[in-house]
């Protein structure tokens, strides 16, 4: 029994085989991975032979783990969130925005070229009314389940927003499409200047994100956010395009959090309602960054779940520093829960 599957996305282009091979006193399970075309790194789930069950099970949950972080049978290598939605795209991959620190931010608010508005602390969603069906995506560009409130609170007219969904509010800030008029060629603020007339700005499941545009309302807005320990700010260039994708550096959009977050694989569950915490350097099995207290009014996640925390700061080479558990994160995967993340404390 043999699966080879793929996973492409951006500049990623991988390969994953697993296979299990009867020998001499029973059955073994060997895997190979790599960039597609090259030579692939190999190894083995089974130290020693298996019985054929056994080597079935280990096997089994190979595919499942693989497949659940994207990886599909088609070379195409298109990805899938949930069986539900395998293999279906959302059509609207998302713009992604890099982080800035705060020498950044002061620049940005003096920049009459930048608006601002709050960067809140929910997930990435596109949202879209279109024939009459409404629909939802991640920042993936997967298709995903959303509340169904936002299906009643959805204009007449045909549009696809993009935004966040803060349990069961969304906050639009963009528009993509609107009555058969693809709008990601036209610049930023034509796109905005949409967006007050479609959604309410202060009630209901759907609702518009609040922009500064002058120097001293962006400033108003910075102040008011970190008084109130928001999760962060975030700036965009208002003559910019809707580039979907993440920049390599730079960027139309740029973001700035009060406090850091990562996404985490969960890589044990502990006693009294505490999970271990693993990260990549780029190798296959994720390093231990310390323990999270999961808190009564939420699930413990199972191990090999992404979830986010809020930390004070890392120090290299060793553990989180006071770590908060936010919730799952079904929308990232984890071959991006990485070191690379991390806002290490100076030493």
């Amino acid at each position: 029994m043999k699966t080879t599957l793929y996973y492409k996305d951006g500049s990623s282009d991988k390969v994953y085989q697993c296979e299990t091979r009867q020998v001499k006193g029973g059955y073994v399970v060997d895997f190979a991975y790599g960039r597609r075309g090259s030579t692939l790194k190999t190894g083995t789930k089974t130290s020693s032979p298996v019985t054929e069950e056994e080597a079935n099970t280990i096997y089994n949950k190979l595919v499942r783990e693989k497949t659940a972080k994207g990886y599909t049978e088609g070379e195409d290598g298109k990805r899938y969130s949930t069986p539900e939605f395998a293999g279906k795209e959302s059509g609207y991959p998302v713009q992604l925005l890099n982080f800035i620190e705060l020498d950044e931010v002061n620049r940005l608010i003096l920049n009459k070229d930048y608006c601002a508005q709050e960067k809140f602390d929910g997930e990435r969603m596109v949202l879209s009314k279109q024939g009459g069906e409404v629909l939802a995506g991640n920042k993936l560009g997967l298709l995903r389940a959303y509340p169904e409130c936002l299906v009643e609170a959805m204009t007449r007219h045909d549009i696809t927003y993009d935004g966040e969904i803060v349990g069961e509010v969304y906050h639009a800030f963009d528009v993509l499409h609107y009555q058969g008029v693809d709008t990601r060629n036209n610049i930023y603020l034509d796109r905005l200047a949409r967006l007050p007339s479609m959604a309410p700005t202060d009630q209901g499941p759907i609702r518009t994100v609040y922009t500064a545009y002058t120097t001293k309302d962006k400033q108003v807005l910075f102040d008011k956010l970190k008084k109130e320990g928001r999760e962060g700010i975030v700036f965009k260039l208002l003559s910019a395009k809707y580039t979907p994708g993440r920049p390599a550096s730079g960027g139309a959009q740029l973001k700035f959090k009060f406090y850091a977050t990562a996404s985490c694989m969960v890589v044990g569950v502990n006693q009294k309602r505490s999970v271990s915490l693993g990260l990549t350097d780029g190798g296959i099995y994720p390093v231990e960054v310390g323990n999270v207290t999961i808190p009564p009014n939420k699930d413990i996640p199972k191990v090999g779940q992404v979830v986010e925390v809020r930390y004070l700061y890392a120090y290299r080479g060793g553990s989180l520093f006071q770590p908060t558990y936010l919730g799952p994160r079904t929308d990232v995967l984890k071959d991006e829960c990485t070191f690379s993340q991390l806002k290490y404390k100076n030493p």
